[in-house]
Parts: structure tokens; sequence; C-alpha cells
């Protein structure tokens, strides 16, 4: 094929196309956001969108926290750094520890889920190392 290189990596690929956000993954990812939104002391989405230095828009956040939408692993990870380090607490926001704490939780909790595909990925490592070698 030209512009293939010898390894194959220049070489077209099938896409598959990969199953759907379960509805349990997206209430998870949404809730979490939604939690963290409300721990950093916002009572409204509109509040924590009007915030200068937030990520995402009212109608993003929305639709994230509704399960409408599924941000993107980086997307998330945008969304809780705001509210736990940069977003300024309003009234009634957890203590810094305790939203760090919860930020940490929400986090390590969305790498679990099939939705950003960190387990598939650790079960394929497992399989390309020496040990995880097929045999024959």
């Amino acid at each position: 094929m030209p512009g293939a290189s010898a390894s194959g990596y220049g070489a077209a690929m099938a896409r598959t196309k990969l199953p759907p956000v379960t509805t349990h993954d997206k209430d998870v990812i949404g809730g979490s956001l939604r939690e963290l939104r409300r721990g950093a002391g916002f009572r409204s989405v509109e509040a924590a969108a009007n915030a200068p230095s937030c990520p995402a828009s009212r109608q993003t956040i929305y639709a994230y926290e509704r399960g409408g939408l599924v941000p993107s692993l980086a997307q998330f990870l945008q969304l809780v750094e705001f509210y736990v380090l940069d977003a300024p607490h309003g009234k009634g926001a957890k203590s810094e520890d305790d939203l760090r704490a919860h930020g940490v939780a929400a986090v390590t909790l969305a790498l679990t889920l099939d939705a950003y595909h960190v387990p598939r990925a650790l079960q394929l490592i497992a399989r390309l190392g020496p040990d995880g070698r097929a045999d024959g």
C-alpha cells in the first residue's frame, strides 16, 4: 500500500463501532460531577458555568449531569479539577480536605468504568506482558 510503513502502521484499518456507554456509567459519571459541583458550593449548574474558569457551558454541564452526554475523560478531569482546585468555593462548600477526597474518589471510580476504556487497557497491558503470552 502506498505510504504504508514497513510495520504496516500507515495501512488502512477497518473501524469498529464501540459499544454505547451504559446507563449505569452515565449515571455514575453524571452523579459524580453533580456531587462535586454541590460540594464546591455551587447550588446550580448556572452558578458553576458562570465562574470565570469553568471549562464547560451550562448546557454541557446539564447534559453531563443528566446522562444525555458523556464527557471525554479529558473533559471529566477538567471539571473535577475545576470543582476541586480552581473554582471559588461558595457558601456551604465542603471543607477543602473533604472536597479533595471526593475528587480523588470520583476520578478513581471513573477510571473503573467501561466508558473510559481503562479496564480494557489494563487487561491488554497484562496480556502484552511476558506472563500474558498465549501458549503455542
